[in-house]
């Protein structure tokens, strides 16, 4: 799909206010209302816009630690890699997963209470065979930059 600058407007000023009104969204742009929703909706149909979510503050709703955890597997087929990524998906306190290239074979995000609910996760990953040779764990210590608008910019190439 070809961008022209009111969608990409239209995904700037979503990727910041997702729970902005479809009415005020057409007047940030300067768009009526009709053609606004009309590009929202084949923004959404094309997968450009994948949902809409909020950012829960942690910090205000109990005692947590995050950690990032680069993980190696044992086994380099695609049956592994298949049935790793499967078994993480049943883990809730794993909120984010990526394959890598290069060096680990994965990163994952994952939020429990305290660092003993962190190592019991793991403990129980360990025990549940479902590939994990090797991990390291990066404690987060404090947000520096948090999740913000894609460099639409830089990615678009304008």
């Amino acid at each position: 799909m070809k961008l022209d600058d009111r969608d990409i407007a239209i995904l700037r000023v979503l990727s910041t206010e997702g729970r902005i009104t479809k009415a005020a969204l057409a007047d940030r742009i300067g768009l009526s209302p009709t053609p606004c929703w009309d590009r929202l909706k084949k923004l959404e149909d094309a997968g450009l816009i994948e949902g809409y979510r909020a950012d829960i503050g942690l910090k205000k709703l109990g005692p947590h630690v995050t950690v990032f955890v680069a993980a190696e597997l044992a086994d380099h087929t695609a049956a592994s890699f298949r049935a790793f990524e499967e078994a993480v998906g049943r883990y809730d306190e794993v909120i984010a997963c990526w394959a890598l290239g290069g060096g680990f074979d994965y990163l994952m995000q994952i939020v429990t209470r305290d660092i003993d609910a962190y190592q019991r996760l793991i403990d129980t990953m360990l025990d549940a065979r479902i590939g994990l040779a090797r991990y390291f764990t990066y404690i987060v210590t404090k947000p520096v930059k948090g999740r913000t608008a894609p460099p639409f910019a830089a990615l678009l190439g304008r």
